[in-house]
């Protein structure tokens, strides 16, 4: 008798997933443009995400071995998520730059708290040979509320024009929402022995020096191809610099993430079947057509066609990666790997979209978009060379 592939526990943690991105997400699309209106320019822009993806990954990195240590899961996932829905109304009060900060940093710091012991629960509902499926159908209804929420911005952008603030009020209530749905998830015992060391800070870095060789290989092809792959918002800036309106930038955005929702599940369950590494790599080179295009594109049509690939590629490396993750390292390292995992790719991604803002700044859009393409290919070779072997 096959094992039932989506637990109880699985489902509850999909929905409170989509009720946080709807929040999230309702915002996301007018965030760069809100953040223009009250004084931020690209390069302050690319720092403030810079700045909280790094505060979420290092977070991450230390409550996921936190998470192990103690053999706890939901009261960091509950907390995560209490956090990030408290951030949203704070952002549209804060009005000085160190208060945006101070807000967004909150939002990230939540989603550092609650992510690897997230993951690590769905990892433990999961076999060897569902996690593909089981990671996919998260990323599924997590990216569903990411067509929920842009779609409620839509809607309301349409009746209200520019009228930004409201929205981060109407964006708690599904926040909040999603933290009272955890209580339906029973909580596990903690482990009767704690060791001390499970309280410092910088303990996930010793996963990496103990961590096996093909965790370490994975490990650096992600990190040098998040390096280069800066924030979406710069995407969005791209589409309203060559003239499009909100309207149009969000209703692609809403497409790409349709798209990203359909097919998350689908590509998951494929690459439990052909193998989790070709169907990331697939990605990887959906992701370099993409940002090639992005650099001299500017017809709405292509547009809508390249955020087409970006939600396949999307689909095909997220939850991936994650599977990929969690079926080398030893179930009771899962919320460490992917921890330490997510905390150099967000101090990697905070480089990237720091630089980013640099880049277009100095020396254009076009050049930011070619590099990010280039270095994308680079990582397609080196995890083919590097994993030749194996699946």
């Amino acid at each position: 008798m096959k094992p039932t592939v989506l637990t109880r526990t699985v489902k509850i943690l999909s929905f409170v997933s989509l009720l946080n991105d709807i929040a999230s997400e309702m915002l996301y699309p007018v965030m760069p443009v809100y953040l223009k209106s009250i004084g931020f320019s690209v390069i302050l822009i690319g720092v403030l995400e810079g700045i909280a993806e790094a505060v979420a990954g290092i977070s991450k990195g230390y409550f996921g071995s936190l998470s192990d240590r103690i053999g706890q899961r939901l009261p960091f996932i509950k907390w995560g998520y209490l956090l990030s829905a408290l951030s949203k109304p704070l952002l549209a009060i804060a009005k000085l730059p160190t208060f945006v900060f101070s807000a967004r940093t909150i939002d990230r710091l939540g989603k550092g708290i609650r992510t690897g012991a997230r993951d690590a629960m769905l990892s433990d509902e999961a076999t060897t040979e569902t996690k593909g499926a089981v990671f996919g159908f998260h990323r599924s209804l997590d990216s569903l509320g990411a067509v929920i929420g842009p779609l409620i911005a839509l809607v309301y952008l349409y009746y209200a024009p520019a009228q930004y603030k409201p929205l981060f009020f109407f964006a708690f209530i599904p926040g909040i929402l999603s933290f009272f749905l955890l209580f339906f998830i029973k909580n596990n015992k903690p482990n009767a022995r704690v060791d001390k060391k499970a309280y410092s800070f910088w303990l996930f870095i010793n996963y990496w020096k103990i961590s096996s060789k093909q965790y370490k290989q994975l490990s650096i092809g992600i990190i040098l191809f998040t390096l280069f792959n800066s924030s979406d918002y710069f995407l969005l800036l791209k589409m309203k610099d060559v003239g499009l309106n909100d309207i149009y930038v969000i209703g692609i955005y809403i497409m790409y993430n349709c798209l990203y929702a359909l097919l998350s599940y689908p590509l998951g369950k494929l690459g439990d079947q052909i193998g989790l590494k070709k169907v990331f790599l697939f990605g990887l080179l959906l992701f370099a057509l993409v940002y090639a295009g992005m650099a001299f594109n500017t017809s709405v049509y292509i547009y809508l066609l390249l955020f087409i690939i970006y939600g396949i590629y999307a689909a095909a490396t997220d939850g991936i990666s994650k599977a990929w993750i969690s079926n080398i390292c030893y179930k009771s390292e899962t919320g460490t790997a992917i921890g330490t995992m997510a905390a150099f790719q967000s101090i990697a991604t905070m480089i990237a979209s720091s630089t980013a803002g640099i880049i277009w700044y100095c020396c254009g859009s076009n050049m930011l978009f070619l590099l990010s393409a280039s270095v994308s290919v680079l990582v397609f070779f080196y995890l083919v060379i590097v994993f030749r072997n194996r699946k």
